[in-house]
């Protein structure tokens, strides 16, 4: 008998093996397993009627997950449209909703865990991390920082970072938190935009085993600020980095040491008041800063931490994600903390020291939820199921997915060898701009199926619509919109309320019928049970003879053939044409690029669209260039379509591979 290269006796749980293979890779749609339903969080069905029938108040149970010094007297006051308030005349404070209520019951529990690069370890009881934020609290009074300021910080995965944001929270002063990735230029960017006067930065910190100096990228950033800053630096380094500060430059250690035992009130902070600033990317080239507030907010991520990711005081959770990011800040610091719940932090990469370390990590931890990227699952992929075998993974209860749509390939790799089958896995679509998962399984009560994030979650009136706003048939792509507000939504672009509404609102809403609808500019399938499958960014348009053919449309063709994972499609410049249509495609594992795929990646697109729609070319790449926030370059793929100048890709994740697509272009 010969199966899968394996030849010889088969014995009685080489069958098995071979059986549950075969129905895995067969499943298009699969169960919550039973033990976790028995312990989960939420657990009827019926909390999606109970929020469509008594909407907006069904929120209150969001609100109710925490502390408030002034009950708010109405949930949603949406007399301003879309300018929208959420438990409007209530007042709370975020850093005591995610430490000081936790003392009693949780003083000697761990509240963070923190796994540096180099393998040293750091735990915070919630006693420990109340005193250092109370103490930072008081370093930030005595450098100026007062109510309202705007404090940046330019960091990396490190405890001071965010022991510096719930410190902020703590005072009333929002934080802007800038990915310590991010260039000097960028960091100059933001703090000139937000008009911050305070910089929280470090002096390095190590990358796969090497120290990377930080405060140079922070000072030559600090040039171009218009307005004069005080900058507090974390020695992360030690002896791998010697520096003296400058003029304005304070060492954290020092101010914190100046403070030791000192208490700070918690300042009472109005559900609106803003919380944070986040930086986000926009169509014009200027950052976005995104304003999130305090009420709304920290009850939406509390909320959806407990009814997807399903975390519970006792639990230890991790979210692989950086704070840099709003991934980050959700579900790292605020929705985990606001439960009280001990959150795992990570400084390296997956890979450093070797391929095993994420497993490591959830081995010796006892991790229970696991929230990480579809990027680094396909890379797990790639390394083999030899990593996490090494390792006892049981403790594992829940597996999520963030950043970019899954393919069912990779989920089911996900569900078997990471979950062993006994883990629900949550595909959850959300943006910085929505605060929390907007998209997904509530994982006790709804069916997954792989490839596919699910319906939109209690409370979301997600439908997907074509270019006139009418909802398309089940099985057809169309423009991703969301139809009523939520708690943890936006509420404005810092000091540009036009650009809020030309961004946001204006495509589908209709302002004189006082109707607005939420456009985050993604592209989707719908299916008969309501289960939505999103298909990335709708960046563009490609003008081929005259005919215009939506990217999107023919990228959910692209992914639908067997043995692709992902597609990018841009225009290039074409003679006859005007346009031309080039695909950039990565293959599943177990799959080449080759001819016979070319073919099969054309005739679906014909099929599907139409000759019109045939690609000029189609290029296999085993990466997409992408920025640190996993979305797709299209600009840099147009250009390489076109031969034309890639200028400065430092800042992608992955800047290696464009000139490895460039070199496929210009060989083909």
């Amino acid at each position: 008998m010969e199966l899968g290269g394996y030849s010889g006796a088969m014995s009685d749980d080489d069958e098995l093996d071979v059986e549950l293979e075969a129905r895995l890779e067969e499943a298009e749609e699969f169960e919550p397993p039973e033990a976790f339903v028995e312990q989960a969080n939420v657990t009827d069905e019926s909390i999606y009627e109970e929020f469509e029938e008594n909407w907006p108040d069904a929120w209150e149970r969001a609100a109710d997950l925490l502390d408030w010094d002034e009950d708010y007297d109405q949930v949603l006051d949406d007399s301003e449209a879309p300018f929208y308030e959420w438990f409007t005349g209530g007042s709370l404070n975020a850093s005591a909703n995610c430490v000081d209520r936790h003392l009693d019951e949780r003083g000697d529990e761990p509240a963070i865990e923190w796994v540096g690069e180099l393998g040293e370890e750091r735990t915070y009881t919630y006693e420990e991390l109340h005193r250092e934020v109370n103490e930072f609290a008081a370093v930030l009074r005595e450098q100026g920082v007062e109510e309202d300021d705007v404090v940046t910080m330019y960091m990396p995965m490190i405890p001071e970072l965010p022991i510096a944001m719930l410190a902020c929270a703590r005072i009333g002063a929002p934080h802007a938190v800038v990915f310590a990735g991010f260039s000097a230029d960028a960091l100059a960017t933001r703090m000139n935009a937000a008009d911050s006067e305070h910089l929280i930065t470090c002096d390095g910190y190590y990358r796969r085993g090497d120290a990377l100096e930080h405060l140079d990228k922070a000072e030559e950033g600090l040039e171009q600020v218009d307005q004069a800053v005080d900058t507090i630096v974390v020695d992360r380094l030690e002896d791998d980095f010697d520096h003296e500060l400058g003029p304005n430059q304070s060492d954290y250690h020092d101010l914190l040491a100046d403070q030791e035992g000192a208490e700070v009130e918690p300042v009472e902070r109005d559900a609106e008041d803003m919380l944070f600033l986040m930086y986000t990317s926009g169509t014009t080239g200027k950052p976005k800063g995104v304003k999130h507030t305090t009420g709304g907010y920290l009850a939406y991520t509390a909320w959806t931490s407990h009814a997807v990711l399903d975390i519970k005081s006792e639990d230890t959770y991790w979210c692989s994600a950086d704070i840099g990011w709003i991934t980050g800040h959700s579900y790292i610091v605020y929705g985990p903390l606001a439960l009280g719940t001990t959150s795992v932090m990570y400084e390296g990469t997956p890979d450093y020291p070797e391929k095993d370390r994420m497993w490591e990590i959830v081995d010796d931890h006892d991790v229970t939820q696991l929230y990480t990227a579809p990027t680094a699952i396909r890379a797990f992929m790639k390394w083999g199921q030899e990593y996490p075998d090494k390792h006892d993974l049981s403790s594992l209860r829940l597996l999520g997915t963030v950043g970019e749509p899954i393919n069912p390939r990779a989920w089911k790799w996900y569900y078997k060898h990471i979950g062993n089958e006994s883990c629900p896995v949550v595909d959850t679509w959300w943006q910085t701009e929505t605060g929390g998962m907007m998209i997904t399984t509530l994982p006790a009560v709804k069916n997954m199926k792989p490839g596919s994030a699910g319906p939109p979650l209690p409370g979301i009136d997600a439908r997907i619509v074509d270019e006139s706003g009418n909802e398309v048939d089940a099985g057809r792509a169309g423009y991703l919109t969301v139809n009523n507000p939520w708690p943890g939504m936006l509420r404005t672009l810092y000091k540009n309320d036009e650009r809020f509404i030309s961004e946001y609102w204006n495509e589908y809403s209709d302002p004189d019928e006082d109707e607005w609808i939420y456009f985050p500019e993604d592209g989707a399938k719908i299916d008969e049970d309501g289960y939505i499958t999103v298909l990335g960014r709708v960046d563009d348009v490609i003008n081929v003879s005259g005919h215009r053919l939506g990217t999107m449309e023919i990228e959910s063709a692209i992914v639908g053939v067997s043995g692709v994972a992902e597609a990018a499609v841009v225009g290039g410049d074409h003679e006859m044409k005007g346009e031309a249509v080039y695909t950039y495609v990565i293959t599943e594992d177990g799959y080449e690029g080759d001819e016979d795929l070319r073919q099969e990646i054309i005739e679906s697109v014909e099929d599907s669209i139409g000759p019109i729609a045939r690609p000029e070319a189609v290029v296999f790449t085993h990466e997409l260039p992408k920025t640190r926030s996993g979305k797709i370059m299209r600009r840099l793929l147009e250009d390489i379509a076109n031969g034309d100048d890639l200028g400065n890709t430092s800042t992608l994740r992955n800047p290696e591979v464009v000139e490895e697509i460039a070199e496929k272009v210009q060989g083909d």
